[in-house]
């Protein structure tokens, strides 16, 4: 018999399980919903000691009363996975698998409080636990205030009323003492259970392990596996069956495994079996004139005399230590030659956007590569485009607020036009929504995936609708069944029409001849 222990989310108890739970019990299998010390009825209350370690007890203590019978599935969802996984660490041998049900993947010495994304809890935080005689508690959030621990995309009306009577103010210890793990737990198969509307699905993943990020190496293990669920950050509410179900299916061992799109395979030469953003781009080119210049690459075309210039700017975030890095990769050395053979000098920026908290400097990094190819003799310093991909699209704010005489369009393909919820806290300078309404003439040439992650997609529209309110000259390109990244996933007919649209159009902006 499998039995299923459910650690749930900050200021919240084992009654928000209720309906997974009976489905579960339905199936045969047994269900512990935990009330956590402090985090409801039923449960022991929280004094000014109360931490993580509180919680890690309190699920040891619910794990040993099981006995050494039935298989044990831990499952935490969100803030629930630090104490889950501080339990499976000191009782591996008793842990058939771990659950991380739209939860992060801390480390030892994280606390809970570094994988919380909107800076406005880190604020009500500090003073919960800021001054003399208080009581270390950070107040349970009021109906406008769930949205801060992730997407409420899916949750009914009512069930968001329960939610917020039934919350409870958490303990600030146990967001702030850091987890302390020894090793044991990563040896425990896992599963990620990953909520699509929070932010967050298996091709993000794919790509993230793609780039090479050594912390994300444990994922490509045979025993780790994903699912994807339709909907906000509270699936038991939201979801409940399809939750339940996937449940089950992961204490079966099921699931979607990473191998191949980590690159397991790359070395036998499938072009499949590459992580997608090396994988080929969509036009076979010859190779043409480039330059390296710090982190700036120039594709240089067959021309006397100074040429329009085109500057892409990639998404991310790209951990540090990647390699290839972007101006090496397939789409955008395709890129830049396919612009050069149209006459312009086209550059490459390997920025560094590392991480959520890089905006200011990656837009630093753009704002000298722009410089860089302005000051170059062989560029028309008066007639210059940026083109911008995927969450690069965020970088596009600065100049559209402020757009420059000598800036003649912006182009943007499968952006990311607004900051996507539980992606982490970004400035507000990156807006580009809002830039926009100060953009005048400016021309911005849009490229739109088909079948973009729906988060994503919400945010072209609401760029889009931005635009027609203060009448922005936006062009958009579709690529109806074009994927997110499709240069090199889709090399169709329809992509290779959409690329060499958009191309003509920036290029058309520049005085230059369109394809």
């Amino acid at each position: 018999m499998t039995v299923f222990i459910l650690v749930s989310e900050a200021h919240t108890g084992g009654w928000i399980w209720h309906e997974v739970a009976a489905r579960l019990r339905e199936s045969g299998a047994r269900a512990h919903p935990v009330t956590l010390t402090g985090m409801g009825r039923g449960a022991e209350a929280a004094g000014p000691e109360t931490d993580l370690e509180t919680h890690v007890r309190d699920v040891l203590g619910l794990l040993d009363a099981v006995g050494e019978g039935p298989e044990v599935v831990l499952v935490g969802h969100g803030y629930g996975i630090h104490p889950v996984l501080g339990a499976a660490d000191r009782r591996p041998e008793r842990v058939a698998r771990v659950v991380h049900l739209d939860a992060g993947m801390p480390g030892d010495g994280d606390p809970a409080l570094a994988l919380v994304p909107d800076p406005a809890v880190h604020e009500r935080l500090r003073h919960a636990a800021g001054g003399p005689g208080d009581d270390g508690l950070l107040p349970a959030p009021g109906p406008d205030g769930w949205q801060r621990w992730g997407s409420l995309d899916g949750v009914p009306e009512e069930a968001l009323a329960r939610l917020t009577r039934l919350a409870a103010p958490q303990p600030a210890g146990t967001l702030t003492q850091p987890l302390r793990l020894s090793g044991a737990a990563a040896k425990v198969p896992a599963t990620g259970v990953l909520c699509t509307a929070n932010g967050s699905d298996i091709a993000r993943v794919e790509a993230l392990v793609g780039f090479g990020d050594p912390r994300l190496r444990a994922l490509v293990d045979p025993q780790v596996t994903f699912f994807e669920l339709a909907t906000g950050h509270w699936p038991m509410l939201s979801v409940p069956g399809e939750l339940a179900d996937a449940l089950l299916r992961a204490a079966a061992g099921e699931g979607h495994r990473l191998g191949g799109a980590a690159g397991a395979g790359a070395e036998a030469g499938g072009t499949a079996e590459l992580p997608p953003h090396l994988r080929p781009f969509l036009m076979d080119l010859p190779e043409r004139p480039r330059e390296r210049h710090g982190r700036v690459d120039l594709h240089l075309p067959d021309a006397d005399g100074p040429r329009p210039a085109v500057v892409l700017v990639h998404g991310g975030p790209v951990p540090a230590g990647a390699r290839p890095t972007p101006r090496d990769w397939p789409s955008f050395v395709g890129y830049g030659r396919y612009l050069a053979g149209l006459g312009a000098v086209c550059a490459t920026v390997d920025h560094r956007l590392h991480g959520m908290a890089d905006f200011a400097r990656a837009a630093g990094d753009i704002a000298e590569a722009v410089d860089l190819v302005r000051a170059d003799p062989r560029v028309d310093g008066d007639r210059v485009a940026l083109w911008f991909f995927s969450i690069g699209g965020l970088l596009a704010a600065d100049w559209l607020a402020a757009p420059p005489a000598w800036l003649r369009c912006v182009a943007a393909s499968y952006p990311v036009l607004a900051p996507v919820p539980n992606w982490g806290a970004v400035d507000v300078r990156f807006r580009p929504a809002t830039a926009l309404r100060t953009a005048g003439p400016l021309p911005v040439v849009l490229t739109r995936a088909g079948r973009e992650a729906p988060d994503i997609a919400a945010t072209v529209a609401g760029f889009l609708s931005a635009a027609e309110e203060c009448g922005a000259r936006v062009e958009v390109v579709d690529v109806p069944h074009g994927r997110h990244g499709f240069e090199t996933l889709d090399p169709t007919p329809e992509s290779r029409a959409a690329v060499t649209r958009a191309a003509g159009s920036v290029l058309r902006h520049l005085g230059l001849p369109t394809p």
